[in-house]
C-alpha cells in the first residue's frame, strides 16, 4: 500500500514554480502536476467508488481541474484543492451509479464505537491484544495480517475508508481531511473513530484467531 506524492517539504515550493505555467494552460506543467498528484487521487477515488471505476472518476476530475485552474484562489494548497475536487467527483459518481442514496450510508452506520478505547485526541487509552506496531502501515509488513487489513479496509462505508486512508495511511491533518471532503471536524473525528475500532477488532481478531 504505498503512497507516492511530491515531498512535503517540498510541496509549496513546487506548487508556487508550476502556478503560472498552469494557469498559461503550459502542456509540461500541467503533465508535471498529473505526475505528482496522480496517485493520491486514484488512492482517494478508490476508497469512495472502489477499484473498478477509480481511473474514471480521477479522468473525470483532471478535466474538472483543468478547466477550474484559472480560478484558483489558493485559499489551500493546490493538492487540497485538487482532491477536493476529486472527492466531489467521487461522491457524483456514486450518486449517479445509484449505488448510495443518503449521507448515512456513504458515513456507515454507528456500531459500536468503544470510547474507551481511545482518547479525544485520537490516541490509545487500551491499545489492541499485543499491539506493537506504532502505525497501521507498519502492520502491512505482515503479508497474511496485510491482506486482511486490505481486504477490512475496502469494506468500510466510503467516507470511512476515505478519511481513515488520509489520516493514518496519507498522513494528512484534519483540516486538510475536512476541506478535501468537505464535512465538519466532529464528523471526520467520528468516521476516523469508526473506522479504526473496525480495522483494529479486526487486527485484535486475527492476532488471537489466526484467522480474518
Amino acid at each position: 500500500m504505498t503512497r507516492t506524492s511530491a515531498p512535503v517539504s517540498t510541496v509549496a515550493d513546487f506548487e508556487r514554480e508550476l502556478l503560472p505555467g498552469l494557469r498559461r494552460r503550459d502542456e509540461a506543467s500541467f503533465n508535471r502536476l498529473v505526475a505528482a498528484y496522480y496517485a493520491p487521487m486514484r488512492s482517494l477515488a478508490s476508497t469512495i467508488v472502489g477499484e473498478s471505476i477509480a481511473d474514471e472518476v480521477v479522468q473525470e476530475a483532471w478535466i474538472s481541474v483543468y478547466r477550474a485552474l484559472s480560478g484558483f484562489e489558493g485559499r489551500s494548497s493546490l493538492k487540497t484543492w485538487i482532491l477536493r475536487i476529486t472527492a466531489n467527483e467521487a461522491k457524483t459518481r456514486l450518486r449517479r451509479e445509484k449505488r448510495y442514496t443518503s449521507l448515512e450510508q456513504l458515513q456507515g452506520d454507528s456500531g459500536t464505537l468503544l470510547a474507551d478505547r481511545f482518547a479525544d485526541d485520537g490516541h490509545w487509552q487500551r491499545p489492541p491484544v499485543q499491539w506493537h506496531a506504532d502505525a497501521p502501515d507498519a502492520l502491512l509488513t505482515n503479508a497474511e495480517m496485510g491482506r486482511c487489513i486490505e481486504q477490512t479496509l475496502h469494506q468500510l462505508p466510503p467516507l470511512q475508508q476515505a478519511v481513515f486512508t488520509l489520516k493514518d495511511l496519507e498522513g494528512s491533518g484534519f483540516d486538510e481531511i475536512c476541506n478535501i471532503l468537505e464535512i465538519s471536524a466532529s464528523n471526520a473525528r467520528v468516521l476516523l473513530h469508526r473506522a479504526r475500532v473496525r480495522l483494529f477488532g479486526k487486527i485484535e481478531h486475527f492476532q488471537e484467531t489466526g484467522e480474518c
